[in-house]
């Protein structure tokens, strides 16, 4: 095959983040910003370390993240009743309103993206990747054994 299916599909990818963000910031908000505030509504209340673990970033590099989301009033740290040293991230009130209209752009994001692509095309894809993630995490587990 004369396409690198790696380099597509990496190329793809770098081309949604890049689009997304451009609307994102049109909301004042980052791609890295709506991640933490997403995964926060799916689960709010996650221990710092395993909120970095989940987006699969450096713990510090989320800190940073959480610092600015709670300049902007859209999470609080909370201390762990259990734990003292451990942190809780929390959604305030105030990012209800934009998770609402990052969810809306996420939505009209998607739709823009996908215009011409049928739902059995999508379809495709969607189980190529998910082929593609579980071959990986075989490989990974074999590599693992011996290493």
């Amino acid at each position: 095959m004369d396409i690198n299916f790696a380099t597509e599909v990496g190329d793809t990818a770098h081309a949604l983040r890049r689009a997304f963000d451009r609307r994102a910031g049109a909301l004042g908000a980052t791609r890295a910003q709506w991640r933490v505030l997403a995964k926060l509504a799916r689960q709010d209340g996650q221990r710092q370390v395993e909120l970095a673990e989940a987006l699969e970033v450096e713990p510090i590099t989320l800190s940073r993240m959480v610092d600015r989301l709670a300049e902007a009033g859209l999470v609080e740290r909370r201390a762990d009743g259990e734990d003292r040293r451990v942190w809780r991230i929390h959604l305030t009130a105030k990012a209800g309103p934009l998770l609402e209209k990052l969810r809306a752009l996420a939505d009209d994001f998607l739709a823009d993206a996908l215009v011409g692509i049928s739902a059995p095309e999508q379809q495709a894809v969607l189980e190529t990747l998910r082929r593609v993630r579980a071959n990986l995490a075989c490989t990974a587990r074999i590599t693992d054994k011996v290493a």
